[in-house]
């Protein structure tokens, strides 16, 4: 294996590896769409062929969306909710606390609105009712005289909860993106492109992508039934996109195909401001740009999440579901305020936890434990001890009654979801589930050291097996002087970047440091000098107190090798290109 200027360590202990890419279709594409070769480069390393680049670079609706009856459960879901529109029955849509689940219940209650339903939503309490359906909550909806109960973003393995729910005469149809199993719940419908015996080509899409299909299903069922007449407006489904597109991003699913139309597509919405509670929210965060798939990632969405994090789990989907503009603005104030309280509480949890996991560092996954932490934090913390040891990681924090509540993340080429559903089929866990990148779950006490021996033999197998190294995938080798605001925005045309589509990270071979210093709390700023002279403005955010912040500050004058991906700089009017630092090694 050959490593891109022969780092097979750096400060991070990565190998950096250079993307393969068809160097014949790479000039193709710079040639025919008049893009640098660079450019053409990136895209071939994505695997787009001269076919798809169009569809890739402009992608629409209307040649990526497909019939909803592809998918299995459909036709039966669209039918019965269709029927309990019309005859007027009660409708709750059940939805997860996080930023997929608020968007698809608000979406599903916005279209429910629009078409003259009955509706209402259920989110349930993070701390008392945890992730899913559970019986004491489909008994609450039972006696506010709901007939039908839609899932949304979770209830595939919700055995329990929906059978109890069939018991007491609720009807349920579960949209949801899941890992399945074998066994279906008991339920009107399941829809799920990740059903085991599902074929449709469309597991990468977020359970609000899959509930803007369901919609656009009911609408047209209600429409082959003349629903829409006399004073009845039909809706376009197209104002929705705004919430598809916050909850794909933020959900981390790939963002490849459909998933990039509804996200490019549903951000030219966003910028419309037509959603009182999005609109509330980005005045309240200070967005007053044209909304990008960042300010959904790492602005709005946190601030939704907040709510079922550590506030009130119902926060993110009534803020989304209102048209009330001064409802919504108290709603956005309150998130806020939880997200601060939320990015403290986070803080504390991960000191904790990376104190805990000192010395898991030469293990398969690494796993934290702590007594009472705020589960609305844990799956946060996860992720940062993942990028911090590069391995899969589970942080658990038991609570009084010795039940412990877990959350992980996964690096690339370890399947987490899967050891996950394992654990629990074999006895180890009350209840879990999810997906390859991430999962949740339920342990006992005295389940967890068993629970880690098991996580640990299963994830070094996978390792193993499939030779699981930590690696910094580059696009190429520049140097500062090719570097342009023309060659950034060209490349941005390549977005919205995620999951499936990884915003384009370069090498500047043999630089030098200069003028060094700290900004905030934790980021190096610096300048990056080649043997021309050209310097580059470059920043690696919360670093001080890793090794690639302390080569950066003490680098005495030796030439390194920095990684990172370049960002336009508007502050102060101008326009410049700044790299955002990754990683870094010796030259």
């Amino acid at each position: 294996m050959e490593f891109v200027l022969g780092v097979e360590t750096s400060v991070s202990g990565k190998r950096w590896i250079g993307r393969d890419f068809d160097e014949r279709m790479a000039m193709t594409l710079s040639q025919r769409l008049g893009v640098s070769e660079l450019t053409g480069q990136v895209m071939a390393a994505r695997q787009v062929n001269l076919d798809e680049a169009n569809t890739f670079l402009n992608p629409t609706l209307r040649d990526l969306l497909p019939d909803p009856y592809r998918f299995k459960g459909m036709k039966e879901g669209v039918a019965r909710l269709s029927a309990a529109i019309q005859n007027e029955e009660l409708i709750a849509v059940f939805g997860d606390y996080d930023v997929d689940g608020a968007t698809s219940s608000a979406l599903l209650r916005r279209f429910l609105n629009a078409v003259g339903a009955k509706s209402t939503i259920y989110i349930p309490d993070r701390m008392s009712e945890g992730y899913g359906p559970n019986s004491a909550a489909m008994d609450t909806l039972k006696g506010q005289g709901v007939q039908v109960v839609v899932t949304v973003d979770c209830g595939t393995t919700s055995f329990e909860p929906l059978a109890h729910a069939k018991e007491i005469g609720l009807e349920v149809i579960v949209i949801d993106h899941h890992e399945a199993e074998v066994k279906h719940p008991e339920c009107v419908a399941l829809i799920n492109p990740k059903r085991l015996d599902e074929d449709t080509g469309f597991s990468h899409l977020a359970a609000v992508g899959m509930t803007f299909l369901f919609a656009v299903g009911v609408n047209r069922a209600l429409r082959e039934t003349d629903w829409f007449k006399d004073d009845r407006k039909e809706p376009d489904l197209r104002n929705l996109l705004d919430l598809v597109a916050l909850g794909t991003v933020c959900d981390v699913v790939p963002l490849q195909g459909l998933n990039r139309a509804f996200v490019i597509q549903g951000l030219k919405v966003m910028a419309r401001r037509g959603n009182a509670g999005l609109a509330a929210l980005a005045d309240k965060a200070g967005v007053s740009e044209t909304p990008e798939a960042y300010h959904a990632g790492f602005v709005l969405g946190p601030r939704v999440n907040a709510g079922g994090r550590v506030g009130e789990s119902y926060l993110g989907a009534n803020l989304l579901s209102t048209d009330n503009a001064r409802l919504a603005a108290e709603i956005a104030a309150q998130l806020d305020e939880y997200n601060k309280d939320r990015k403290e509480l986070e803080q504390v949890v991960l000191d904790e936890a990376i104190a805990y996991a000192d010395g898991q560092e030469h293990s398969s996954i690494v796993v934290a434990v702590g007594r009472d932490w705020h589960p609305g934090v844990i799956g946060i913390v996860a992720s940062r001890l993942k990028e911090r040891y590069s391995l899969p990681a589970c942080v658990i924090s038991i609570n009084e009654e010795g039940m412990g509540h877990g959350s992980g993340r996964s690096v690339t080429g370890v399947d987490l979801g899967t050891a996950i559903i394992a654990a629990r089929q074999s006895g180890l866990l009350v209840k879990g589930g999810g997906h390859a990148m991430a999962a949740g779950f339920s342990v006992a006490e005295d389940k967890v050291a068993d629970l880690t021996d098991f996580l640990k033999e299963r994830i070094g197998r996978q390792i193993t097996e499939q030779n699981v190294q930590p690696t910094y995938k580059c696009d190429g080798v520049i140097s500062p002087s090719a570097v342009t605001p023309a060659l950034v925005e060209e490349m941005e045309r390549i977005g919205p970047f995620g999951a499936g589509n990884a915003q384009p990270r370069f090498v500047l071979a043999g630089v030098t440091v200069q003028r060094a210093d700290v900004v905030g709390s934790d980021h190096v700023r610096c300048f990056l000098t080649d043997q021309f002279g050209v310097r580059l403005k470059a920043i690696a955010f919360r670093a001080l107190d890793s090794d690639l912040g302390q080569i950066l500050l003490n680098h005495g004058g030796k030439k390194l090798h920095v990684a990172g991906r370049l960002k336009l700089d508007t502050w102060g009017g101008g326009t410049s290109v700044q790299l955002l630092i990754d990683d870094a090694a010796e030259a």
